[in-house]
């Protein structure tokens, strides 16, 4: 009975009917082809970073601040920041080889230096410089290729550049950087510079390079580590110590602060007293046996690749929890890949913001257009009040004939949002820029169909109709029975 009154209702009050369901219907298809927008961007920019530089999952050092694998996730303080070295590393390779769900693992070291190529690129350019396990890194990224040259091998010294940064160098000097070319990359650190010298021994290309791919230079680890004053296998030592670890002020004191009897002069010293005076000195360098938790300490960040079907959520989590003995963490792609990532999420959360404030305006326009219905409707509701019906039968009945226009709505809009996006891949639009073409995941535009966006959009139909039909209903309640027969 009450469902055919619900109908009836819906039938005879068109115009109003009509305009609650168009706007609902808007707003459901704008929430649903804006989302699925973002979501093919998300899932484009998760197939670019798992399958060519962060794998599922990152294991590094605890740090005060997010780490990506270059560096922090800050802007204002990443070129100050040093990427602390993973302690435990061989303790933490035998934990994870217990891990069930790893189908390739891999180690790199990373950070930042200034490259130069001799006779072809005279100015420093800085470059992200990534030292990797040949023998597992490259299997561990299907989405690296081989353009000219090779891949590095186990135990060579040699580094690779990007097919993008070798056709840039070609366009501005007229000359592309050869197979076996010198490479000089240089570092600064306290000390002073480091310096080191290798040969191009390839060029390769992402399938789908991300914001700042194109800067990386891949090279052998032991190279990495030299310019980055990584040290190899012991325990924590200061960074960069000085050559001479004196008081710097010392060399500064006034002369006149030290008496010397000008008729003494000391002797010159012999070699075999200059160098027990320099070994006396300790300069953070020498080798000690090294603490067994603490070994193997010469990598940033062991990378895994998951098998199919493994939640890395709930494997993050899992881990997390063997791991935080040992000074590490486990992270996503996400965090690994930086700023890129984590700003596309931002995009995403301010969408869904904007979404939010749009509905809080299509509910006031439908609170509008209820109430006025409402009043038309004095005398009939006034009626049913003095034919005995409850306030609970009122409700019902109103908040039923929105519901079923927000369901209609709701539905309406996912299947013309699914049209817009049907006919927008069937256009095969080409995208020219080659950073929308990575977030996007490829070089034609094809917007996924995201189950989850789309049950997300029908639930703000449905939450729509029913936050708007509250206040009408109350109002509904409150007509006198008698006053509302009088007044209709």
């Amino acid at each position: 009975m009450i469902w055919q009154l619900i109908v009836r209702n819906i039938l005879r009050n068109k115009k109003n009917s009509l305009v609650i369901f168009l706007l609902i219907t808007l707003i459901t298809a704008l929430f649903f082809i804006g989302n699925s927008l973002i979501g093919q961007t998300n899932a484009g920019l998760k197939k670019t970073y798992i399958d060519s530089l962060t794998a599922d999952v990152v294991i590094q050092k605890n740090s005060d601040m997010s780490m990506n694998l270059f560096g922090a996730n800050s802007p204002v303080i990443d070129n100050y920041v040093t990427i602390p070295v993973l302690p435990a590393y061989d303790t933490i390779l035998e934990l994870i080889s217990a891990e069930n769900g790893i189908q390739r693992r891999t180690s790199q070291v990373s950070g930042r230096a200034v490259m130069e190529i001799p006779d072809l690129l005279k100015d420093d350019e800085p470059v992200l410089i990534c030292g990797v396990e040949p023998e597992s890194y490259f299997d561990c990224f299907p989405g690296i290729s081989v353009e000219e040259g090779r891949f590095i091998q186990p135990g060579e010294y040699g580094a690779m550049i990007t097919a993008e940064r070798a056709e840039r160098l070609e366009k501005e000097t007229g000359t592309r950087p050869g197979i076996g070319v010198p490479l000089v990359f240089t570092s600064a650190g306290y000390i002073g510079f480091k310096i080191r010298e290798v040969p191009l021994v390839g060029i390769y290309r992402y399938q789908n390079p991300g914001q700042f791919m194109n800067e990386i230079v891949i090279a052998d680890p032991q190279t990495v580590r030299v310019l980055l004053s990584v040290q190899v296998a012991t325990a924590p030592a200061a960074e960069d110590a000085p050559l001479l670890p004196i008081d710097v002020n010392a060399f500064f004191t006034e002369m006149d602060a030290v008496e010397e009897d000008p008729g003494e002069h000391p002797e010159e010293f012999t070699p075999e007293e200059l160098g027990d005076f320099l070994s006396s000195f300790n300069t953070g360098t020498e080798t000690e046996e090294p603490d067994a938790e603490l070994s193997g300490g010469d990598w940033n960040f062991i990378l895994l690749r998951l098998r199919e079907g493994i939640s890395p959520a709930v494997f993050i989590r899992n881990l997390n929890k063997r791991l935080t003995p040992f000074g590490v963490y486990a992270s996503g792609w996400r965090t690994a890949a930086g700023t890129s990532a984590i700003m596309m999420l931002l995009v995403q959360t301010f969408f869904n913001i904007g979404g939010v404030l749009v509905s809080i305006a299509g509910i006031i326009v439908v609170i509008n257009i209820l109430l006025i219905a409402v009043f038309r409707r004095t005398r009939e509701i006034g009626a049913l009040r003095a034919m005995g019906a409850s306030d609970s039968y009122i409700r019902l009945l109103i908040m039923g004939e929105n519901c079923c226009i927000a369901f209609t709505g709701g539905i309406a809009g996912l299947a013309a949002g699914s049209a817009f996006l049907r006919l927008i891949n069937a256009m095969n639009i080409e995208i020219p820029n080659a950073l929308a073409a990575s977030l996007l995941g490829g070089p034609v535009l094809h917007i996924g169909f995201f189950p989850s966006t789309a049950l997300a959009s029908f639930c703000i139909a449905l939450f729509l109709g029913a936050a708007a039909s509250i206040y009408p209903v109350e109002t509904a309640v409150r007509i006198d029975p008698i006053t509302a027969v009088q007044e209709g």
